[in-house]
């Protein structure tokens, strides 16, 4: 039997955080790539060809914006939701200007992170809770 789960990539420079969110995803969805390099993100994505890409923002070289518009600019199909430290409004706004179907903010990706890849699977786009002044 195929299975149904979704099809995860997970890019980010930090392999602390990489390893978290394979422990905190691969129950429920199939992670089929965990990339710490920015220049190999673009080519995995086409290649692998996700349902969903998990991705940083701030990572050296590129940046998860510069990295959204190469993968748009080549018809990527793969839904991004954008995985940070960052809950300014403005790299929220940021985010979806440059194509992103979700933002998770890293404090809350225990939480939040599940209900975004299954919001961004369904078609929808996954907007966090204000953070706490």
């Amino acid at each position: 039997m195929a299975d149904e789960r979704a099809q995860i990539v997970i890019a980010d420079d930090n392999l602390e955080i990489l390893e978290a969110v394979k422990r905190i995803l691969q129950e429920d969805f199939q992670v089929i790539g965990a990339i710490d390099d920015a220049h190999y993100i673009v080519r995995a994505v086409s290649d692998l060809k996700p349902d969903v890409l998990i991705l940083d923002i701030s990572m050296s070289e590129f940046n998860g914006f510069e990295i959204t518009q190469q993968l748009k600019l080549q018809q990527c199909t793969s839904k991004i939701i954008f995985l940070t430290v960052h809950e300014e409004l403005e790299f929220i706004r940021g985010a979806f200007d440059v194509g992103a179907s979700g933002y998770v903010f890293k404090s809350r990706m225990n939480t939040d992170l599940h209900t975004a890849i299954n919001t961004v699977r369904g078609g929808g786009i996954f907007i966090p809770q204000a953070p706490i002044p």
